[in-house]
């Protein structure tokens, strides 16, 4: 009896390790989201089922501030339309949209490639650097930097001089050009963090050809998602990020409109 007992307490201890981890990126871009779902699969453990799903509003790629707060809806929207289907998510664009108020909304875990990055930065030598493909998201990356308090470990976001033709091939394209960045980056900072959906998985292919640790922001984000599953299943929820009372909506999206006015709580919202 006693050792039915045990079996089934193993039994129910490995169920609870079992995760549904939500990739959400809200580019709509269907390769992009292929990309990702292939960096994140290389340390993705036996426990965890991933779940990616690409926008279907929205802009082929986030490139600017206005672009980003109009992304965060989308974030939002993709939560709601799939919760009690997943156990955490990520969010798979590397400015983080949406990413403190999916905190605020949902009770699970939630981290963003840029901020997950940043913190694994930190354990991994003094100064960190970005390194993306466009000088044009520059700016909203660095807001990301200064959000976390990070400026004084901050060497500054580098970029190649050479364009790109398809958003989709960003990473065969200016492979080159993108390790001749890192090796100028490596002159000022001793990880670099490779930026961008559209440059997932990258960072694994070129280590051996630059002077510096490379952080892959989708393989960050997916191991921190993983550890606050097992320290925190429920998420943040306290302080700034108690759930907020239940309120009415005009023009969203009715699964969002629900969940903001809680109805998945009764009547009320309650």
């Amino acid at each position: 009896m006693h050792d039915l007992s045990e079996r089934r307490d193993l039994v129910a201890g490995k169920a609870r390790l079992l995760m549904r981890l939500l990739l959400c990126n809200p580019n709509t871009t269907q390769a992009l989201t292929d990309r990702l779902a292939a960096s994140a699969r290389r340390v993705l453990p036996p426990t965890m089922t991933l779940l990616p799903v690409t926008a279907r509003e929205g802009f082929p790629y986030i490139s600017s501030r206005a672009e980003a707060q109009i992304a965060g809806t989308a974030i939002l929207s993709m939560l709601a339309e799939r919760v009690g289907s997943f156990d955490a998510a990520v969010i798979g664009a590397f400015g983080d949209p949406g990413l403190s108020a999916a905190r605020e909304l949902f009770d699970l875990p939630v981290t963003g490639m840029s901020e997950s990055a940043m913190l694994t930065a930190l354990t991994l030598g003094q100064r960190f650097a970005f390194v993306t493909f466009s000088p044009r998201l520059s700016a909203w990356y660095e807001e990301q930097v200064t959000r976390v308090g990070l400026e004084r470990r901050f060497a500054g976001t580098f970029t190649p001089d050479a364009d790109f033709g398809s958003i989709s091939d960003v990473a065969e394209e200016l492979r080159h050009p993108l390790v001749h960045t890192c090796r100028r980056a490596a002159t000022h900072a001793d990880v670099l963090i490779l930026a961008g959906a559209p440059i997932a998985g990258l960072a694994g292919d070129i280590a051996d050809e630059v002077p510096a640790v490379l952080i892959d922001p989708v393989q960050t984000a997916v191991l921190q998602v993983l550890a606050l599953h097992h320290l925190r299943p429920d998420g943040a929820n306290a302080g700034s990020f108690a759930r907020p009372p239940a309120k009415q909506s005009i023009g969203i999206s009715e699964p969002l409109s629900s969940w903001i006015a809680r109805k998945h709580l009764g009547k009320g919202g309650e």
